[in-house]
């Protein structure tokens, strides 16, 4: 099909333009406004090393009430935004997969009640057309967003940072 890849371009630029987003643009922001637009938490967390093991390094995941966003956490910061912008690509997408029989996912996420679960989708490859629409919009998206997404480091690190109150150039999520 000669005009695929320009119908997908133009249906995640159209995505995008209806989001009507403001000018300064970080993931904190976005989310923020998309909780709120939708009516909804969304939230972001680190993906379990259980998963990012299994092969997996972004999910969305539904419930009746709210949003996740994992990521994977060990690469890179942009490479990070990235994932979370092709998960919230699937959320606004309101892109489906069957929830068929178990999942293995009660054990990676032993506090999440799986009953509850509406949505789950988790990036592993960019061969279907939902994944290649989730990728151009975050590829489009990311080019909107004025400062990286940033964590602030646990461990150590994060609290000798913060008794000495260093601003760190990881920030908060």
């Amino acid at each position: 099909m000669p005009n695929g890849p320009l119908k997908l371009h133009r249906r995640c630029q159209a995505a995008i333009d209806r989001l009507e987003l403001p000018h300064a643009l970080s993931v904190e922001i976005l989310c923020r406004y998309l909780a709120a637009r939708r009516q909804r938490p969304l939230r972001l967390h680190p993906l379990p090393p259980e998963a990012a093991a299994a092969g997996t390094c972004g999910m969305w995941l539904a419930t009746d009430t709210e949003d996740h966003v994992f990521y994977e956490q060990r690469t890179a910061l942009l490479h990070q935004r990235h994932i979370i912008l092709h998960e919230i690509g699937h959320l606004l997408f309101d892109h489906r997969t069957p929830l068929d029989g178990d999942t293995g996912w009660g054990m990676l996420l032993p506090d999440l009640d799986m009953r509850t679960v509406r949505r789950l989708l988790r990036r592993t490859n960019y061969t279907t057309e939902q994944e290649q629409e989730a990728e151009l919009f975050a590829s489009l998206l990311g080019t909107m967003i004025s400062e990286p997404f940033r964590q602030q480091p646990g461990g150590v690190l994060g609290r000798l940072e913060a008794a000495m109150g260093v601003d760190s150039p990881h920030g908060t999520a």
